[in-house]
């Protein structure tokens, strides 16, 4: 059934592309936040592990609420490890285990590249796409992130 929003069906197909990268971002970050928990170790190791489970418990969310967004507007969701991969801008280093502040390093790194993206995406959609409610959830989104990019940095300063 055609989806009838008031969304060309071109800008449609525009916001599920941007909402499949963002998916993937999240998923891979999601990932990097499970292994750092998992990994974490030394005189703060409950703190960190706490923080990393606190933040990789609201991209559980925000990761499904992008999926569903996705539908909304009519697209099939991504949802394998290859297609995370391809689409994703966030930087892994498998068989590395960094001690804790590369890791919050590393993680407010990833935040930030976010923030940058979903700062380009924000304005694609509502300028280019003229969809204002994708316009809105990404604004969320970046919001998040940059409170989760906060919170790090304050262990680095």
């Amino acid at each position: 059934m055609k989806i009838k929003i008031g969304i060309t069906e071109a800008h449609l197909k525009n916001s599920i592309s941007i909402l499949s990268s963002i998916l993937a971002n999240e998923m891979t970050l999601y990932i990097k936040l499970r292994k750092f928990h998992w990994n974490v170790s030394g005189q703060s190791f409950m703190e960190l592990h706490k923080l990393f489970e606190g933040q990789y418990t609201q991209l559980e969310v925000s990761i499904d609420e992008t999926a569903e967004r996705i539908s909304k507007l009519g697209g099939k969701t991504i949802g394998t490890m290859k297609e995370f991969s391809d689409l994703t801008i966030i930087k892994e280093s498998p068989n590395q285990y960094p001690g804790q502040k590369e890791m919050l390093q590393e993680l407010v790194e990833d935040h930030e590249t976010l923030i940058v993206q979903l700062r380009k995406d924000v304005d694609a959609s509502a300028d280019e796409n003229k969809d204002a409610g994708t316009a809105d959830f990404l604004t969320g989104l970046m919001l998040a992130h940059e409170t989760m990019a906060w919170t790090l940095r304050r262990y680095l300063e």
